[in-house]
């Protein structure tokens, strides 16, 4: 215990900014797959046969391979393969690639969230809408999109728990988030090697993060009450 708090003053710091990737790796995958994925279900839901065909296979392979394949292929592939590594080098290029795999991982994953959610609404409500005079675009606006916000909260919160230990796979190209920066102290880091403890003690960000988002989630939810 003695030698874990010596050890404290080094080890605090190091997670800390391993957390703040880490929490940067979550926000701009929520800030880039949330909209994307709205896009990504129009495609599918399109009356172009080519267009929603193409876009359901891709997600079928996205949501069919594992995001750390993905990270590896993305990340590797373009300089590797096509001898152009368009990402650069450092932590910079490997934010970069882990962040655009997160995305469009994501932004599937929240596509079909959305087209269930979208569907889900009674199509009556839709031809009401026509009779009316109003446009399609304004019957989604100003009919559907609240209902299917509803709908689509908790499995989406789902998501959003899943994403923030999800984060942990981009170390497999070497981003330094919070478990990377654990794991160096038992590899040996500023002094310090052989000590496990560091990598236990990540654990205690994710569930604090986790527990955070989910009280935020859940007073979401309770807003939405007024749709019932």
């Amino acid at each position: 215990m003695e030698l874990i708090l010596e050890q404290m003053p080094i080890v605090l710091p190091a997670l800390n900014a391993g957390f703040i990737q880490t929490l940067k790796l979550f926000l701009v995958t929520l800030v880039g797959a949330l909209p994307l994925g709205l896009v990504i279900a129009f495609g599918a839901m399109s009356r172009f046969k080519p267009l929603s065909l193409l876009t359901k296979l891709v997600i079928w392979i996205v949501r069919g391979t594992p995001l750390m394949i993905q990270l590896l292929i993305i990340y590797y592939f373009p300089g590797l393969v096509l001898d152009n590594p368009i990402w650069g080098s450092g932590e910079k290029g490997r934010f970069l690639a882990a962040s655009v795999a997160f995305v469009f991982n994501y932004a599937c994953y929240f596509a079909e969230i959305y087209r269930g959610g979208i569907q889900s609404v009674p199509i009556g409500q839709e031809e009401a809408g026509l009779v009316l005079g109003m446009t399609k675009t304004q019957i989604f606006f100003r009919v559907k999109l609240l209902q299917m916000i509803k709908r689509i909260v908790p499995p989406v919160s789902n998501e959003i728990i899943t994403l923030v230990k999800d984060t942990s796979l981009s170390r497999i190209i070497a981003l330094q988030e919070v478990i990377w920066a654990g794991q160096a102290f038992m590899k040996g880091t500023q002094g310090i090697s052989g000590a496990i403890w560091p990598l236990f003690f990540t654990a205690v960000y994710y569930l604090i993060f986790s527990g955070v988002l989910t009280v935020l989630l859940g007073k979401l939810e309770q807003k939405l009450e007024y749709f019932r």
